[in-house]
């Protein structure tokens, strides 16, 4: 074992170093998230690239009563796909640390294997990422009460244009999952991504109605 080692490229070398330790997290991981425990939080919608615009004041609104109930929700982190998770930093790890060993030991040029083995990286990221997506969504459809946010603090992740003039996009604690939900606001400003804010009614169907914290 140690005479195999040795006869390794120094390159070689790193890239196990990299991919052997970061194999044993993922699996680790896996073997975790299979049992129940140490899963990551998600929201049922991971993963939209665009906001879809509804001009003008929707009908059939559910307001709250002017007092309203504390709430300390923080999805921190939760970004518009959750690439740049844990488990998606390691399972870049263990693809660019494979690849570039198996490049190396076949003789390819450090300069090379080093940009592919970082596009195979971030390759696996990319996918790992659409498929948590694709288990959130279905893990949070179902029964699931938009009511049931009235009240409920969360986070931006998607700028809420002022007025109604467009939706934003917000991650809420709701019965018991972190779910994204469409929003909008009545207030005169724009409410950033990163704002906390809170549930103050129900415009139509699914659309959240908020205000900023």
């Amino acid at each position: 074992m140690i005479d195999w080692w040795n006869s390794l490229s120094v390159a070689a070398q790193v890239f196990a170093c990299i991919a052997v330790p970061a194999s044993l997290v993922l699996l680790i991981q896996t073997v975790l998230m299979l049992i129940g425990i140490g899963s990551e939080g998600g929201d049922g919608d991971g993963g939209a690239f665009s906001q879809m615009f509804s001009f003008g004041e929707a009908e059939g609104d559910t307001e709250m009563p002017d007092e309203i109930p504390d709430g300390d929700v923080d999805p921190a982190g939760l970004d518009a796909l959750r690439i740049f998770t844990v488990r998606g930093i390691i399972a870049f790890l263990v693809v660019f640390g494979w690849v570039g060993f198996v490049m190396t030991e076949a003789g390819v040029k450090l300069f090379i294997s080093i940009p592919v083995a970082f596009v195979c990286g971030f390759a696996m990221m990319l996918l790992l990422a659409f498929l948590m997506n694709a288990v959130m969504k279905l893990r949070n459809e179902g029964n699931l009460d938009n009511r049931n946010a009235l009240g409920v603090a969360g986070k931006v992740y998607l700028t809420i244009p002022a007025k109604r003039q467009g939706e934003g996009k917000v991650n809420i604690m709701l019965q018991g999952s972190y779910v994204e939900r469409d929003a909008v606001t009545d207030a005169d400003e724009d409410i950033p991504t990163g704002s906390e804010v809170v549930v103050t009614g129900i415009s139509g169907q699914t659309t959240l109605v908020v205000m900023k914290k």
